[in-house]
């Protein structure tokens, strides 16, 4: 695995030299070229078009814009928008200690894993265990490419990853969803749906059990394509939107299905999952 950069944690006056990798692999999806139809196949270019003249503008003629109002734009020169960036210091200063249950998952944005650079084994060892055994993640900012990211340095077994998380204004407010007025459910549908999770759950998260049938099929496709076949495709029918008796839809989902847990009733006087089946 290649390191994509370099980086200096620190917390208190302990400095860590530390190389970023990307744990994710490149390559593996599936990415296609536009290419010129009607027999031709020549790869197509990307350019812009000038919507008040019509001219192809090469990059040299380009100027950023902020749209301060529709149509209406105030420009910035390269510059500028350098003499604004934050200054690439590599450094990622941990500001505070923090339970990593505390932070919303929908903040996580992307992941590096971190390796110890020259000289930096020993105090990445001693950062590591000292947050497994407080339980807790590092924040701090750290400026690369002009910019200035939030992130979260969390310990593992193996070491230590940074997760880049969003600042709290890149955030929408869940308020902004538009939601029906608010309904109730039956402690009797309660059971039935939570009789449905029980039968699938697990104690921990496997991915290796899931794959990607998408770019399986593509993969498959390319193949025969690529050997001359003649390639048939069936296409699924569209799913269509139907009104459904909700108890009808959980009494159904039971059926067939392995013997259910029992759900504890919330008092003595409530029903018991199995009996509330009947």
């Amino acid at each position: 695995m290649r390191s994509i950069g370099t980086a200096t944690i620190s917390f208190g006056l302990v400095a860590i030299p530390v190389k970023l990798y990307t744990p994710a692999r490149s390559g593996v999806g599936i990415r296609f070229r536009q290419l010129h139809g009607d027999g031709c196949g020549g790869r197509l270019k990307q350019q812009y078009l000038c919507v008040k003249d019509g001219e192809v503008v090469p990059r040299t003629g380009m100027v950023k814009g902020y749209e301060y109002a529709k149509d209406q734009y105030v420009t910035f020169a390269d510059e500028e928008v350098k003499a604004a960036a934050a200054e690439a210091t590599k450094a990622i200063e941990i500001k505070e200690f923090v339970p990593l249950a505390k932070i919303e998952p929908l903040f996580f944005d992307r992941s590096y894993y971190l390796g110890p650079d020259k000289g930096g084994a020993k105090p990445y060892r001693l950062l590591k265990e000292a947050m497994s055994r407080e339980g807790v993640v590092g924040l701090a900012q750290y400026a690369v490419r002009g910019k200035q990211y939030l992130v979260a340095v969390r310990p593992t077994d193996e070491g230590l990853i940074m997760h880049q998380l969003y600042y709290a204004d890149e955030i929408r407010p869940f308020s902004d969803v538009p939601m029906e007025d608010e309904v109730e459910v039956t402690e009797q549908e309660l059971a039935l749906a939570l009789q449905i999770v029980q039968m699938t759950a697990t104690d921990s998260f496997k991915p290796d059990k899931y794959e990607d049938t998408v770019r399986q099929n593509l993969n498959e496709m390319i193949d025969q394509k690529v050997d001359g076949e003649e390639v048939t495709i069936s296409m699924a029918e569209e799913p269509r939107a139907q009104v459904v008796d909700l108890m009808a839809a959980l009494k159904a989902s039971l059926q067939g299905s392995a013997e259910p847990k029992q759900v504890a009733p919330r008092n003595s006087g409530e029903a018991s999952a199995k009996e509330s089946t009947g």
